[in-house]
């Protein structure tokens, strides 16, 4: 008896230390260059799939309020995915909440459709392995794919739907990190990062930063794996400044940025010459996350709150693979 079964999965964020901008493929969103990425444990999207044959169509309710048309249009469209091959026809109610902002550049849709994923796959009687669940998520949001495994991911871009999926090549207790997130306005984005994506191929930096990509991952997993805090520094930031670089250098040009971004960046800068180990990565929003080592996570987050127009700052180390919920 199908009639209201449900279930429920929590996912984490993640934050891209080299970073996804630019698909070869926009419809199975098969990104231009793999990227490596770090599951947020503190962060948490937690979503119910229930089945209810009453419904004519799908009802998705974010964070307490009945979505826009266009946020449960993109669902239902990826709820098909799962009738299409379940044979399940049933319509959904959905329920989602995340514990953070959303839409603000905290990467609330990779958490958000990777526990769509495990959710729906359960109520509609699949039971894909781990790098299938990726490779579906990845469906609904390209970042997605990432939330799937635990810990530090690593996403190989791969040419179809087969090749491309993610990966853990490091467990959350493999090195003691934290992303000590400096939260600049959390309204949504304007021009979100599905649109961004499709605006990449438009800047003449896009092609030469694809083309290098691939030593950026080789160094930035190498750095992970040997813990070399120094390494992954300086490939970590360099990488979110050519992202950055394509971005407002595309046409349209989307500039993310806002003036607290520039001085948080600013800021660590500083308090690295003066010997603090940190650094910073931005994704496709204003909020910079500021990645240092745990035992100085308490003075980093102390300096970034008394920034001007820094709202909160919240902290997170890895974090574990999405899961469902008894």
């Amino acid at each position: 008896m199908l009639s209201n079964y449900s279930a429920t999965a929590i996912a984490h964020p993640n934050i891209a230390l080299i970073k996804y901008w630019g698909n070869q493929d926009e419809t199975l969103h098969i990104p231009s260059a793999d990227s490596i990425s770090m599951n947020l444990g503190s962060l948490i999207t937690k979503t119910q799939v229930i089945l209810d044959p009453e419904l004519n169509h799908d009802v998705l309710i974010l964070n307490n309020q009945l979505a826009d048309n266009a946020a449960t249009l993109r669902v239902q469209r990826f709820l098909d995915y799962f009738r299409n091959h379940s044979g399940i026809k049933t319509c959904c109610r959905i329920i989602s909440e995340n514990n953070f902002p959303t839409a603000a550049g905290i990467a609330s849709s990779a958490s958000a459709f990777a526990a769509l994923t495990l959710a729906a796959a359960k109520v509609f009687q699949l039971e894909p392995d781990l790098k299938e669940l990726s490779r579906i998520a990845r469906l609904g949001s390209g970042s997605a794919c990432r939330s799937i495994p635990a810990g530090f991911v690593h996403w190989h871009a791969g040419y179809d739907h087969s090749s491309s999926y993610a990966e853990s090549f490091a467990p959350p207790a493999h090195w003691d990190l934290i992303d000590c997130i400096a939260v600049i306005g959390d309204e949504p984005k304007i021009i979100s990062s599905l649109e961004g994506h499709r605006l990449a191929q438009t800047s003449p930096f896009q092609k030469i930063r694809v083309e290098t990509a691939r030593s950026r991952i080789e160094v930035c997993r190498s750095a992970i794996i040997e813990r070399d805090f120094i390494q992954l520094t300086d490939v970590a930031e360099l990488d979110t400044n050519l992202m950055h670089s394509v971005m407002m250098t595309s046409r349209p040009p989307l500039f993310y940025w806002q003036p607290p971004t520039i001085a948080v960046i600013q800021q660590v800068r500083k308090w690295r010459s003066e010997g603090l180990s940190l650094f910073y990565t931005i994704d496709a929003g204003a909020s910079v996350h500021v990645i240092c080592l745990k035992k100085d996570a308490g003075i980093v987050q102390e300096r970034l709150t008394l920034i001007d127009g820094v709202k909160t700052v919240i902290l997170s180390g890895p974090g574990d693979a999405a899961h469902l919920l008894s």
